[in-house]
């Protein structure tokens, strides 16, 4: 797929022990020739962990895509009015993010981003990360299925012995996941073994 004329949206969320794992897929995108646009939550401008923090994380998501980070919801809003987003991307997509997603919640700058790429019919893929996907979350994923414009990462259970309610994205299939949407289509298979274990 050509890139060069497309701005993918790249939105994070709190799932911090996937973010090692997300921006090298961020590099592909820009190596790729798009232009990236970065969104983040409320939780990555303000939480330091023991992966990182939210310094090191706003530094490396403004070296690797060269634009400024989408930090507020009056920032994010202008995504809708102007369809600067050919696709957006939700990667990690925490529990907290597909609930709120699937419940029409507005309160964050990657949820506003996200309301906006849905009204104006754009691809919205998410790369699941949660620790209740088969829990308390398994009934706003399956709203999210079957949401027009909502495409998935191939996921799977990332520690089915100790979390066995826990649902993780292949981070690796972020682009290829993208590229189908564009095509209207959801990368398959979209059920896969996470880790081989």
């Amino acid at each position: 797929m050509n890139w060069d004329q497309l701005t993918v949206g790249f939105a994070l969320t709190g799932s911090h022990c996937t973010f090692e794992e997300t921006m090298p897929q961020i590099r592909r995108f820009v190596n790729a020739g798009a232009r990236v646009v970065p969104i983040v939550s409320n939780t990555i401008m303000t939480t330091d962990t023991r992966f990182g923090t939210s310094a090191n994380w706003q530094k490396e998501l403004k070296e690797i895509t060269g634009n400024d980070i989408i930090s507020s919801i009056v920032d994010a809003e202008p995504l809708g009015p102007s369809k600067l987003l050919d696709i957006m991307v939700i990667a990690p997509c925490t529990g907290n993010t597909t609930s709120k997603l699937a419940n029409a919640m507005t309160e964050s700058p990657v949820l506003m981003a996200a309301k906006a790429q849905m009204r104006n019919g754009r691809p919205l893929v998410l790369a699941i990360s949660t620790n209740d996907g088969l829990g308390l979350n398994a009934t706003n994923i399956g709203k999210l299925l079957i949401t027009k414009n909502i495409y998935f990462v191939p996921f799977g259970q990332d520690a089915p012995t100790v979390k066995p309610n826990s649902l993780v994205a292949r981070m690796d299939l972020i682009m290829e996941a993208c590229e189908a949407a564009l095509q209207g289509r959801q990368l398959q298979p979209m059920l896969i073994e996470r880790f081989n274990y």
